[in-house]
């Protein structure tokens, strides 16, 4: 029996389970204060859903997702991000109804097939967010405001972020600069790497993000997208840089960023880490899909938003110096003297536990002594050291973990006490 977990996935152990719960925990306090809500879609999909919505022609799908047949001979395909299935969700359920809007929020694992590095997971997970039926570029400067408020709520100063911005227009001016990026491919062949010249027949835009350092040269001179926007793109993409100026948000313009999955339209955006994570640091990042429900047979439906990447935010927060917040596992250990006092220690701790107190207690006859490093280890604040002696006029004996002073007080009286001196 082989008792590793599969390349590319890692148990979240302790540490960095409670910053994943950190986090979340951030997120749907922050979400909802601009008026976001959960959702919780399933784990796997029909492959359809992500073949329709992120393009066939895409790494994801051409390389990296986890597909196969069910039992009763169903193409199925684990999610390897989370718009997909929220769009299909909101269909499915008609969540937004014409003229209405959503705001909903996820958290949870993906799944791509790539290959393993640091902070890149086959099972990874995210945070993310979709704005559905808001077609205002208001909602973009929003959208954003909420990525770069969370990332600094959790500890990454905003001088080790950037903020990338650009617009990929839309079904009108976007289909013509495919074609001129096209064609400039062709026409420099033989300076590009096998994968961008195949990219010319099928995701010409892929291009601009190859990370190949000759690839990037020669894409540095290609045509820009912002030179060919139509009126009504050009119009929105102002209109999203002037809702960030008056928000103080700083932003870099770079008509190179694409995003790599087709349903982008208009904005697009991406937030990366100065520090930590090599060439590849970004840590979020999302943008506008105002054809994805049409894609999907639904009504036409504009939408946008954002995920952020749980093992990547993981690094930056680590190469910025910040420690994630931890609470003792135990305020108050419940120290047994003798065997004799196991039942009334074990009814003490259910006490304090009912209470609110956060409390832990012997289960392994270990010695008084013992007991107290194991208090320590926990990071207790208090210990109630319960013996015979003290029961026998309905007492215990509070220990300061800190000061190391002792006060006896009544059993019954204990909770109250033992907030008082936790500062509850």
């Amino acid at each position: 029996m082989n008792v590793r977990a599969p390349k590319g996935t890692a148990d979240m152990l302790p540490p960095v389970a409670r910053a994943w719960e950190y986090m979340t925990r951030t997120a749907q306090e922050l979400f909802a204060r601009y008026g976001y809500e959960p959702v919780y879609t399933p784990l796997f999909e029909h492959t359809d859903v992500f073949v329709r919505s992120i393009g066939e022609a895409t790494d994801i799908v051409s390389k990296e997702m986890y597909t196969f047949e069910d039992r009763g001979g169903r193409s199925i395909t684990l999610r390897p991000e989370g718009t997909a299935s929220v769009v299909r969700a909101a269909i499915e359920h008609n969540m937004v109804p014409t003229g209405s809007s959503a705001k909903i929020y996820y958290s949870g694992p993906m799944f791509r097939y790539e290959r393993p590095q640091k902070g890149r997971m086959r099972q990874f997970w995210q945070i993310g967010l979709e704005a559905l039926g808001m077609p205002e570029p208001s909602v973009d400067a929003e959208v954003i405001a909420v990525l770069m408020e969370f990332y600094e709520r959790i500890g990454i100063p905003r001088e080790n972020m950037r903020l990338l911005v650009n617009s990929m227009g839309d079904a009108f001016c976007r289909p013509p600069y495919r074609d001129k990026i096209a064609d400039y491919i062709r026409d420099h062949a033989d300076s590009l790497c096998e994968e961008c010249v195949r990219r010319a027949a099928s995701n010409p835009l892929r291009a601009f993000d190859c990370k190949n350092p000759g690839c990037r040269e020669v894409m540095s001179t290609a045509p820009l997208l912002r030179d060919e926007l139509c009126p009504e793109c050009e119009e929105h993409y102002g209109a999203v840089k002037s809702y960030l100026d008056a928000l103080g948000i700083a932003y870099e313009e770079d008509p190179s960023l694409v995003r790599g999955l087709d349903y982008y339209t208009r904005t697009v955006f991406e937030v990366q880490a100065d520090a930590g994570l090599g060439s590849q640091n970004a840590i979020g990042g999302g943008g506008r899909y105002d054809r994805l429900m049409e894609e999907f047979g639904g009504p036409a439906t504009p939408g946008l938003g954002f995920a952020l990447g749980f093992e990547r935010t993981l690094l930056a927060l680590e190469a910025a110096g910040v420690e994630i917040p931890s609470h003792p596992i135990a305020e108050v250990y419940v120290a047994r003297v003798d065997s004799s006092v196991a039942l009334r220690a074990f009814e003490i701790a259910a006490s304090l536990r009912s209470a609110g107190i956060a409390s832990e207690l012997d289960h392994q006859a270990r010695s008084l002594k013992s007991q107290f490093k194991q208090a320590d280890r926990l990071g207790a604040r208090l210990t109630v050291i319960v013996g015979p002696e003290e029961l026998t006029v309905g007492e215990a004996t509070v220990r300061d973990m800190l000061t190391k002073s002792e006060t006896r007080v009544a059993i019954d009286a204990l909770p109250a006490h033992v907030m008082e001196m936790l500062g509850a």
